[in-house]
């Protein structure tokens, strides 16, 4: 897991000056929270990136914890809010007060090995206030087993904020259900990142959360839908709704 600082860290300065920003996509989040969790209280959230979400969260009337590991967190100095509070650290280490109505992890879980899910699982379990709701997007391995080997070439766009010429490549490896994803800055081409993100199908998470304390309680693609056999091969990612078992 000694990728994960380095590899959000730098890739966050490509990208800062153009997703720096509060977008659809946060609101959403905020659609499925109040779908599937409180109207309000506190939130916490796991790898919080430049904290668009967060402060999407907290404009919603929530107090919400962002935490999160590498630089992304200072890159958007600019996005703040009262009733948010922002900590720097690793979600494995860090030491949090009190309990929460909702814990949130976006477009993240999978990082490290299944002892390391089940340890984080068993924390926001720990997190979570009786009667709490936990909303994790899990990687799809039906989607990122069908993208394995190929390439993409991205060229800048400065009026978008995008500055880097970067390319990007995909493996999968069906054994482990793991998806590799690594990029480079063509201007750095010795200086590859590579991060490397465990998938599990719904029956796999099932079987994860076993003695975390938390159990599934559905789960959701796209905007708010139920996760069909259809939707699941459309989706790289998939919202699971967990609750204390």
């Amino acid at each position: 897991m000694d990728w994960v600082r380095d590899f959000y860290s730098r890739t966050g300065a490509w990208w800062a000056e153009a997703d720096a920003q509060v977008t659809e996509r946060d609101q959403r989040r905020v659609r499925l929270l109040r779908a599937h969790g409180p109207a309000a209280g506190r939130v916490l959230e796991l790898g919080s990136g430049y904290g668009t979400t967060a402060v999407a969260t907290a404009r919603a009337g929530y107090a919400v914890t962002a935490v999160e590991v590498s630089d992304r967190v200072s890159a958007a100095p600019g996005l703040t809010h009262e009733r948010l509070s922002s900590v720097q650290a690793d979600f494995f280490e860090v030491e949090l007060p009190g309990e929460f109505d909702a814990v949130c992890y976006w477009n993240g879980f999978g990082v490290g090995s299944d002892d390391d899910q089940r340890r984080l699982l068993t924390r926001i379990a720990g997190w979570l206030r009786p009667g709490g709701v936990a909303l994790v997007d899990v990687f799809n391995p039906f989607v990122w087993a069908g993208w394995h080997g190929d390439e993409e070439h991205l060229l800048p766009d400065p009026a978008r904020g995008y500055r880097h010429e970067l390319r990007e490549r995909t493996s999968f490896d069906p054994v482990t259900c793991t998806a590799t994803d690594t990029w480079w800055d063509v201007a750095e081409p010795d200086r590859e990142l590579t991060q490397t993100l465990r998938c599990y199908t719904p029956a796999d998470l099932g079987l994860l959360l076993t003695g975390t304390g938390l159990a599934l309680s559905g789960i959701v693609v796209g905007e708010d839908e139920p996760a069909g056999p259809g939707l699941l091969r459309e989706h790289h990612e998939y919202l699971a709704v967990l609750r204390p078992s």
